[in-house]
């Protein structure tokens, strides 16, 4: 479980590396740069792990060729961090970034929820706990002084 103070961190690499794709490095990144979907810092706060997402377009996946681009920059947006962050943090952490997949994944789990076959539910009930075709269930006896019917 992530301390107070990690949180916040992480919270303010996020939205400042973000802010720093955008406005100081777009000329790094040729069309759209990578969005941040989540940033967890180590509990020294020497390290923080950056999971990018990448935006699919027309089926290809660009996510590896702009990890490796990141990766390749990593000592230029350090820098660009740190002069956003200079006035909140002693210490820049240490960025470490992988893709962030659960986009993928999730695209990946409805394709396997919509293709089960479940098959629909019996007309009748199987128990027999109904007096009638539409009338619901009897209550179970719960204690053998119970009467209410």
């Amino acid at each position: 479980m992530e301390s107070k103070r990690q949180q916040k961190v992480s919270s303010l690499l996020q939205q400042e590396l973000a802010a720093a794709f955008q406005r100081d490095l777009p000329h790094l990144f040729p069309g759209l740069p990578p969005g941040i979907s989540t940033v967890r810092v180590s509990p020294d706060l020497g390290v923080a792990r950056v999971y990018l997402s990448v935006l699919t377009v027309g089926g290809t996946n660009p996510g590896e060729q702009q990890l490796v681009l990141v990766k390749d920059n990593g000592k230029a947006i350090r820098q660009a961090l740190a002069k956003r962050v200079r006035s909140q943090l002693r210490i820049v952490p240490e960025l470490v970034f992988f893709l962030d997949d659960s986009a993928a994944y999730a695209a990946q789990m409805d394709k396997v929820f919509g293709d089960l076959h479940i098959p629909p539910a019996p007309a009748e009930d199987p128990t027999g706990t109904a007096d009638e075709a539409g009338s619901a269930p009897k209550r179970p006896k719960l204690f053998a002084d119970d009467e209410s019917e």
